[in-house]
């Protein structure tokens, strides 16, 4: 299959949705089908999938003010047959996904999370029934949104799994050499409000009363950062709550501590989560989209609600405390990502379900 994944989102971001198109396209080339990575020029993201030796085409700043990409595209797109488009942003598929349209491409996805249909509802309707072929999307929860619309059939929108390679040599990053006899309570993310932290502030200033032993950790930068070790400082955990600032890398970390909490307010699929349990730690987690399709409560670690710190400590506290659980919950935990969430079953139902696609609209035009 010739298969063309788009994403013009900003030359500096690269999150989820850029993860898992390189992640996408690299093991898809693998597979022997031929892919391209479309995008804004000395973005981070093309940057990630030439250094994955996927081919790409980047576009100027000056091309995509003027129009003019849209022609390069389409002639990229048509000279080199394409059979199917994977757009990123919904404006990706306004735009690159009407050109392919135009010019007969035979399938059009887009690859989404949960997008702010509330905004611009008609937009996203328009989007989603004349131009698109179908939506990916990484968890029931969101499916079940999508289908709530009642815009297309229930087929029309497929969820695939993230997966992730877990990494066979992880040197784990040794705590105890600044932090020696403490138990390391490790999360990470941006310093946003989605994220949570606050609460787990306020968790970790309920835990203190009882647990002077407890370190909590938590990787990552964004707006919130003075505004968090401000909120933690006034808390009197100066000593006890850490920010380690942004980790490229944060295997070494999840490795190297005892229990890993993610107390987002929402989320699309936390792949933190499915490292976490890679690494074979147990997880505090806030019942946020994703979490309950990754997670087994009471299994691989405990499943709480968000914005409430005291279920938060609560939970930390009975796992923290107890070496035989903290074993069996990380121990269950790498069993089912390993079955379930690894590279190459993500990539063996994206590759089934383009082919499904792709045939389907093949028998529909001879028909």
């Amino acid at each position: 299959m010739q298969i063309a994944f788009v994403n013009f989102i900003g030359t500096e971001k690269f999150g989820g949705g850029e993860k898992w198109m390189v992640s996408a396209g690299s093991q898809l080339a693998a597979k022997g089908h031929d892919v391209i990575m479309i995008g804004i020029k000395d973005s981070k993201f093309l940057d990630h999938a030439m250094k994955a030796a996927i081919p790409s085409l980047g576009i100027s700043r000056l091309q995509q003010a003027t129009g003019l990409y849209l022609m390069t595209i389409a002639r990229r797109l048509f000279t080199q047959k394409t059979d199917i488009l994977i757009c990123n942003l919904n404006t990706d598929v306004r735009t690159t996904g009407v050109i392919a349209k135009m010019i007969g491409t035979p399938v059009i996805l887009a690859r989404h999370g949960l997008l702010s249909y509330d905004k611009k509802r008609w937009r996203y309707k328009a989007s989603a029934t004349h131009i698109l072929d179908g939506i990916i999307t990484n968890s029931t929860t969101i499916k079940n949104i999508y289908d709530g619309h009642e815009w297309f059939d229930k087929q029309f929108v497929k969820v695939i799994y993230n997966g992730i390679t877990i990494p066979q040599h992880v040197r784990q990053h040794d705590f105890s050499k600044q932090f020696p006899g403490k138990k390391i309570v490790y999360s990470a993310g941006r310093l946003s409000e989605q994220k949570g932290f606050t609460y787990l502030i306020e968790a970790a200033s309920i835990l203190k009363k009882t647990n002077n032993d407890l370190l909590f950790v938590v990787s990552g930068e964004g707006k919130l950062e003075s505004e968090l070790k401000k909120q933690a400082l006034d808390a009197g955990l100066e000593e006890s709550f850490i920010f380690s600032g942004f980790a490229s890398d944060i295997y070494p970390y999840l490795k190297g501590c005892d229990l890993f909490v993610l107390s987002s307010l929402f989320e699309g699929m936390p792949n933190v989560v499915m490292e976490a349990m890679a690494m074979q730690k147990p997880v505090v987690a806030t019942d946020v989209n994703g979490v309950r399709e990754l997670m087994v409560d009471g299994e691989t670690g405990i499943i709480v609600p968000s914005k409430e710190p005291l279920a938060l400590a609560t939970a930390i506290a009975r796992i923290i405390n107890n070496p035989e659980i903290l074993a069996k919950f990380g121990k269950a935990g790498y069993e089912r990502v390993d079955k379930e969430f690894t590279m190459s079953a993500m990539a063996e139902n994206l590759e089934g379900y383009l082919q499904q696609k792709l045939q389907e609209k093949t028998l529909l035009h001879k028909n």
